[in-house]
């Protein structure tokens, strides 16, 4: 499959090449990127191999040959920089979260319904194919009603107070750091899942380092603590490291989340079990190619991902056969497929089947629930909280 789209990644960073390659992988000519400076750009542009390094933002969105603008950016950036691509006339997929508080998330869901584009949101782990068999099997009448959820986002990476990144500082990624970066991707993919959206939350967060120790000349994501080695200087932390998180869906099913950037070991470790009445399932993004089904009166299996043998959502997701284990790449790839199909359709009346702006602001609704919550150390309906 090829699309006769073009597109501009906007940031240089850890998933701005991701997006490059995961672009190409789909069969959509991206045309440049954009980075924080004239000089990043044209590396960039030159380490990837694309036709354009633009000077800025506005030199891009100048580009009438850029169809859809990818934001791959520093969170307080999203909300100017997805409003100027819509306002340009592009379609506009942006990485999470969509932007600081609801307020901003609010306008931009307004924006994107006036402007006739396609306006998505990043949260590729939906696109695990096995997650989309399991959103199936849940959808299907035998599934019986949704009990309970639990499960866990875990990594590393901020283990020490020598570890550091823009994603601490709650002016450059907000007042909620775990959670808004890796929680909310559980949050996103177990409400896809069970077809039940989160109403209320109580949260219970936790902050290791109230100082960390900044390198001189910044440090990027995933790097390390080898950044610590060279001359740093001690800044104030206020975001959480770690949390726990009781939920309430809209069906009175109950869950709890466990989200950690602590956890001595776990480098991207997400994990989700859903019990019906019928049966659980129970999935590990360490290992995106089994699927656990747990059932009373019969064995328990291990769904193994084949295109063959899986719901008609999950095998158009899936495009190697059996036994040839697609992993994280693939789900941008898919997801970004999914996107652009929905673009070259051109019925933006259609519903959308990737996280849209809509999702986004729920994602950033929740977020500041779960915030109120820990706040207040009580239950706090989602939506209730002024941004």
């Amino acid at each position: 499959m090829s699309f006769s789209l073009q597109t501009a990644v906007v940031g240089t960073g850890f998933i701005g090449p991701v997006h490059v390659e995961a672009l190409r992988r789909a069969g959509v000519h991206v045309r440049g990127i954009v980075g924080s400076s004239e000089e990043k750009s044209k590396q960039a542009a030159d380490s990837l191999g694309l036709e354009h390094g633009y000077a800025s933002l506005e030199a891009m969105l100048a580009d009438d040959q850029v169809d859809v603008v990818h934001l791959t950016t520093p969170n307080r950036l999203h909300f100017e920089q997805a409003k100027a691509a819509l306002q340009a006339g592009k379609h506009v997929l942006c990485e999470k979260p969509l932007a600081m508080n609801t307020r901003q998330t609010a306008e931009l869901v307004r924006l994107a319904q006036s402007s006739g584009r396609a306006a998505g949101v990043a949260y590729n782990i939906r696109y695990y194919p096995l997650c989309h068999h399991a959103a199936a099997e849940i959808a299907d009448a035998s599934w019986g009603d949704t009990l309970h959820v639990t499960g866990s986002y875990v990594q590393d990476w901020l283990l020490y107070d020598t570890d550091f990144n823009w994603r601490v500082l709650a002016d450059e990624g907000g007042e909620l750091r775990a959670v808004a970066d890796i929680g909310t991707h559980w949050l996103d993919l177990v409400q896809f899942l069970s077809g039940q959206p989160v109403v209320a939350v109580c949260a219970d967060l936790q902050r290791v380092y109230d100082r960390r120790k900044r390198p001189v000349g910044g440090s990027e994501t995933f790097t390390g603590s080898a950044a610590a080695e060279r001359s740093s200087q001690e800044v104030e932390v206020t975001t959480e490291d770690a949390g726990c998180i009781l939920l309430r869906f809209a069906n009175g099913a109950r869950g709890s989340l466990h989200v950690s950037q602590m956890t001595a070991g776990r480098k991207n470790c997400l994990r989700w079990e859903i019990a019906g009445t019928q049966t659980a399932m129970a999935w590990n993004s360490e290992q995106p190619n089994i699927l656990w089904k747990g059932q009373r009166g019969s064995p328990n299996q291990q769904l193994i991902r084949d295109p063959a043998a899986m719901a008609a959502s999950a095998s158009e997701i899936s495009q190697y056969p059996a036994g040839h284990n697609e992993g994280f790449p693939d789900t941008f790839k898919q997801l970004f497929r999914t996107f652009y199909a929905y673009i070259a359709a051109g019925d933006f009346n259609a519903k959308p089947s990737f996280p849209t702006f809509a999702d986004g602001h729920h994602e950033v609704a929740l977020c500041e629930a779960i915030l109120d919550s820990h706040r207040k150390q009580g239950w706090v309906t989602v939506g209730e909280t002024p941004a």
